[in-house]
C-alpha cells in the first residue's frame, strides 16, 4: 500500500461535485470524514479529494476503488449518490438512448461502485453504503418511467446487500433526500413552480445519521428526508421493524391472497 491509512473514516461519494453530492461532501468534512468524491469533472468541495471517473465504466469503477484504498487503506461510507432523469414524456415517445441511459446511471453505477467496495469493506470488517433513492421508485409515472423504474430496482439492490452483508458487518440503505433545489430538479415540468423544498440540512443530518450507525435497525430498508422525523426513527432503530415495513412489497388484497407470501 503506498498511502497512510487514516486515522478518520473514510467516505466515497459519487456525483460529488454539485447538488446533494456536494453538501454531502461537505457534511460529511465538517463532521470530521475524510472524502473522496467521483464526478465526471473530478471537481469537489475545498478539503476533499477529487478523482474524474465515469461511475457507469467497469474499469474506471475499479481503478477509483482500489486508488482509495491504496490511498486510505479503507472505505468505510459508500454514498452512490450520482443520477439522471430524463425528458418528461410517456414511455412510446421516450428517446431510446436516454430512457437506457438513465437505468445505466441509476442502476448499473450503484451496481458497480458497491461491487468494487463491498470486498474492502468485508476486509475490514464492516461499512455502510447510502444509496440515493426516491419515493418515485415505490409508485409509476405517465412521464418519467426510466427514473421510477430505475429507483425501485435500486431498491433490489440496497436489499440484496443488506441480506448478503449483514454476516460481513456490511448495511446498505435507501435514502431519499425529498426535493432539494438543483439544477435537475429545476428543470423538471414537475417541479415547475414549487416554492417549498426539501433543507439540504435535513439531507446531510440524515446522511450522518446513518453513517454513524444510529440507524442501523433500518438496514435494508427506505428514510426519507424532510418528512421522517430524525429522532424517531433512531427510536424506531432501537425497538426494531416489522418484517417487510418501509421496504418494497407486493400488497395482497387479503389474507386469502395466494401471492401474499
Amino acid at each position: 500500500m503506498s498511502g497512510t491509512a487514516s486515522t478518520a473514516p473514510v467516505a466515497l461519494v459519487t456525483g460529488a461535485s454539485r447538488g446533494i453530492g456536494d453538501h454531502l461532501v461537505r457534511a460529511l468534512l465538517d463532521a470530521g470524514w475524510r472524502v473522496v468524491g467521483l464526478s465526471r469533472s473530478g471537481r469537489v468541495a475545498e478539503g476533499a479529494e477529487g478523482m474524474p471517473c465515469d461511475v457507469t465504466d467497469a474499469g474506471a469503477v475499479e481503478r477509483a476503488v482500489a486508488e482509495v484504498v491504496d490511498r486510505h487503506g479503507r472505505i468505510d461510507l459508500l454514498v452512490n449518490n450520482a443520477g439522471l432523469i430524463e425528458t418528461e414524456q410517456p414511455l412510446w415517445e421516450a428517446d431510446v438512448d436516454e430512457w437506457w441511459q438513465v437505468m445505466v446511471t441509476n442502476v448499473r453505477g450503484p451496481f458497480l461502485l458497491t461491487r468494487a467496495v463491498v470486498p474492502h469493506m468485508i476486509a475490514a470488517g464492516g461499512g455502510r453504503i447510502i444509496n440515493l433513492n426516491s419515493g418515485s421508485g415505490t409508485r409509476e409515472s405517465d412521464v418519467l418511467t426510466a427514473y421510477h423504474a430505475s429507483k425501485s430496482a435500486l431498491a433490489r439492490l440496497t436489499g440484496g446487500v443488506a441480506l448478503a452483508g449483514a454476516e460481513h458487518g456490511v448495511l446498505a440503505f435507501d435514502m431519499a433526500p425529498g426535493v432539494v433545489e438543483s439544477d435537475m430538479t429545476r428543470s423538471m415540468e414537475l417541479h415547475r413552480g414549487r416554492t417549498e423544498w426539501t433543507d439540504p440540512e435535513d439531507v446531510t443530518a440524515l446522511a450522518l445519521a446513518i453513517a454513524d450507525g444510529e440507524l442501523d435497525g433500518f438496514n435494508g430498508r427506505f428514510v426519507r428526508a424532510g418528512t421522517d422525523d430524525l429522532d424517531e426513527l433512531r427510536e424506531r432503530s432501537r425497538s426494531g421493524l416489522g418484517e417487510g415495513v418501509r421496504m418494497l412489497r407486493l400488497r395482497p388484497w387479503g389474507d386469502g391472497d395466494p401471492v401474499a407470501g
